[in-house]
């Protein structure tokens, strides 16, 4: 590490924790003591999961200029199969799921998902109703026919996949006047019938989980809140997301001294997943006029910073803690997972690069004017990475979310 890294960090690490109360100790939280977060009120402006009309303005412009790095995303944005009208839809399926007897299901709803999202973000940025038609005409036949989702993974499934439906549909309900009120709720009594339970009854159950679950599950929660006006079912989740008894809290999921995230001592890609989702809870209250990036002083970065840090190659340190669940206290070293499976050796490390970094970004050092050197390090020489979509994160960072002119 050379000596303006670590002079960089060492900042970072004083400005972030100089003053804080230590939430951990042993890595055992105490944050159930803790007063409940009631000055959180949503603006509820629509659209507003994730892109504000003045959101979809500045993309818009910003691709008409040419600006980069906005519009070299973009390219790649139209070049995806998923993001095309003439899309052919794979399902739709009664019953849905990762794993177990309906396992088939599996890849093709997650690509009719994923199409969902990306004709929508297409009708957001080009104005092309062939791609709202599209987006909606999946969504209905999904509508008509979807009854439950089955397996062991369904929270999981029920997190990634129903934000992507949740978009989709506030995006149109105010920006495509196509789709009439009886196709909204069609497709609204589907998530309420199908999602909403799921997304409930993880947070009325004992914790049990690793934390990108409870994040994921999360993102797709406060969404739906936005879509359905529901003030108290956003405050339930911004305090699920402060103060929640699972991992997948910003205090149960990153280190407040060093910014190791819970799932660090398990494997790069699953605390990649968490630490996206998030990033997109946080992006879904900022554009509801809540700051949920800054709490615990910024404990969001320090998750990212960290995890950017080890995967560029750099020392960082470690600590065994007990998690909310007791299931995952036996990790005494990062990576330990995948070390097991490779004779001792992270293979993942630095190759399990998810396209979630940007936006992050995006909010601490182009709105916020912070530090984010290892952050940095990495878009410098792979911005290449975040010009792409996986179905677990939003995707297209540098299109998507970013506030440079």
């Amino acid at each position: 590490m050379n000596l303006i890294n670590k002079l960089s960090f060492i900042f970072l690490w004083l400005f972030l924790f100089t003053g804080c109360k230590a939430e951990f100790e042993n890595g055992v939280s105490d944050i159930d003591s803790w007063d409940m977060a009631d000055e959180f009120e949503p603006t509820m402006v629509h659209p507003g999961v994730l892109h504000t009309n003045e959101d979809c303005e500045h993309i818009r412009q910003m691709i008409k200029e040419k600006k980069e790095p906005y519009y070299a995303a973009y390219q790649e944005l139209i070049k995806e199969p998923k993001a095309s009208a003439e899309y052919s839809i794979q399902g739709p399926f009664e019953i849905i799921a990762r794993d177990g007897t309906y396992v088939s299901t599996k890849v093709k709803s997650e690509s009719d998902f994923d199409a969902i999202y990306l004709n929508a973000v297409m009708w957001m940025i080009t104005q092309d109703p062939a791609h709202a038609q599209r987006s909606l005409e999946l969504m209905l036949a999904y509508a008509g026919k979807l009854k439950d989702i089955d397996g062991n993974d369904t929270a999981l499934m029920a997190g990634l996949e129903g934000i992507k439906i949740v978009y989709a549909l506030e995006m149109l309900k105010y920006t495509y006047d196509v789709m009439t009120e009886e196709q909204f709720t069609q497709v609204s009594d589907m998530l309420k019938r199908v999602f909403l339970p799921v997304w409930e009854e993880f947070y009325e159950v004992p914790p049990c989980t690793n934390g990108n679950w409870g994040m994921n599950v999360l993102k797709s929660y406060l969404a739906a809140s936005i879509l359905w006006n529901d003030a108290e079912m956003y405050k339930k989740c911004v305090n699920l997301y402060m103060y929640g008894n699972d991992n997948g809290t910003i205090a149960h999921y990153i280190d407040g001294e060093t910014g190791q995230c819970q799932e660090s001592g398990r494997d790069q890609g699953h605390v990649i997943l968490g630490l996206g989702a998030m990033a997109t809870v946080c992006e879904i209250a900022w554009k509801q006029g809540n700051d949920l990036y800054s709490v615990f002083n910024n404990r969001a970065m320090l998750g990212y910073e960290y995890t950017v840090m080890y995967n560029l190659g750099y020392d960082v340190p470690f600590k065994t803690w007990t998690d909310v669940t007791g299931k995952y206290c036996e990790w005494t070293e990062i990576s330990q997972e995948t070390k097991k499976k490779n004779n001792g050796d992270d293979v993942d490390r630095g190759e399990k690069w998810q396209p979630c970094f940007y936006m992050m970004y995006n909010h601490y050092v182009n709105r916020k004017g912070l530090s984010m050197p290892y952050t940095a390090e990495f878009l410098g020489f792979r911005l290449d990475l975040e010009f792409a979509y996986d179905g677990g994160h939003p995707g297209y960072g540098p299109l998507l979310f970013n506030d440079l002119k």
